[in-house]
């Protein structure tokens, strides 16, 4: 005799295969929907602003249309033969945005070696310092940092917007979390063992194995350096040492005869391709960087 119960047993295993693989699917495309909704939610500011960018002062008076205009390459052409240095300034930002990612990612990859590599007397506390410094807001100490700047001659110069950078807390705390997951102090002892020197190891063991997490801090170092308007406004005084943010602030500035919003809009696009540009080159190591720095291994 077939017990009943038996089969309505095999029928309910045999149907909840099935319904974890549609409730599997429904959550799959509702989270495609979402991240769809969310793409298209941050790409569409980028469309107005390219649209913008393409309309004349009078076009952008009379409102927001959907389509593009063809005043483009006449604002660009009057932005760059302006009374502003468009060109240099944006040079100006891209030395002092890629020496910035540079400095922060290399200096802040050696401490953060330092403090999980070695173990010394007040090392808990020199972590616990770091960590401290990232609670002050550089507010605090700008206008010091620009007495000081000016003291020892250095307003209107890169090094006061470089050096900084070697010091940089949140890289560092970064940098140490993905260390904890990803750096095995054994290989360390091997290749101490091999006969490496510790330059050599941080230089070609350490620096190698962190390149995921050193390229979304580059990423994030550049950009930040990039929008800085804060600290080059208190620094840089003469036109041709000004970044682009300062210039933008001015050109937004103008008097009512000489202003054009569709420069301004021109200006803030023509801004934003190196940014995308340094973004497009290392996106690759962002997920895979983000994801092994925030989960122990």
């Amino acid at each position: 005799m077939i017990d009943e119960r038996d089969i309505q047993d095999k029928d309910i295993n045999l149907g909840a295969p099935n319904k974890g693989a549609a409730s599997v699917r429904v959550r799959r495309i509702v989270a495609y929907i979402v991240l769809i909704l969310l793409s298209i939610l941050c790409l569409v500011w980028f469309y107005i602003l390219f649209i913008n960018a393409t309309r004349s002062n009078g076009d952008l008076s009379r409102g927001f249309r959907a389509y593009p205009s063809d005043r483009l390459f006449v604002n660009l052409n009057n932005l760059f033969h302006g009374t502003l240095p468009v060109a240099r300034g944006m040079l100006n930002s891209l030395i002092i945005a890629a020496l910035s990612a540079v400095l922060t990612t290399y200096f802040s990859t050696m401490t953060a070696y330092a403090i999980h590599a070695y173990r010394f007397k007040c090392r808990k506390a020199i972590f616990v310092f770091i960590l401290a410094v990232m609670m002050v807001p550089t507010q605090v100490s700008a206008l010091g940092f620009q007495q000081m700047c000016h003291n020892m001659g250095l307003e209107n110069s890169y090094i006061p917007l470089v050096l900084p950078s070697v010091a940089a807390p949140v890289v560092f705390f970064y940098l140490k979390q993905y260390m904890d997951s990803n750096l095995p102090g054994e290989l360390l002892e091997a290749a101490r063992m091999d006969g490496a020197g510790e330059i050599g190891i941080f230089n070609i063991v350490v620096v190698p194995m962190m390149k995921p997490a050193i390229a979304v801090q580059a990423i994030f170092a550049f950009v930040g350096s990039w929008n800085n308007y804060f600290m080059p406004s208190l620094l840089l005084h003469k036109d041709e040492m000004k970044t682009l943010p300062i210039l933008i602030a001015q050109l937004r500035a103008a008097d009512w005869l000489k202003f054009d919003m569709g420069q301004v809009y021109a200006m803030i696009a023509f801004s934003i391709f190196p940014v995308i540009i340094v973004y497009l080159i290392l996106s690759r190591y962002i997920v895979g960087g983000v994801t092994a720095g925030s989960v122990k291994g």
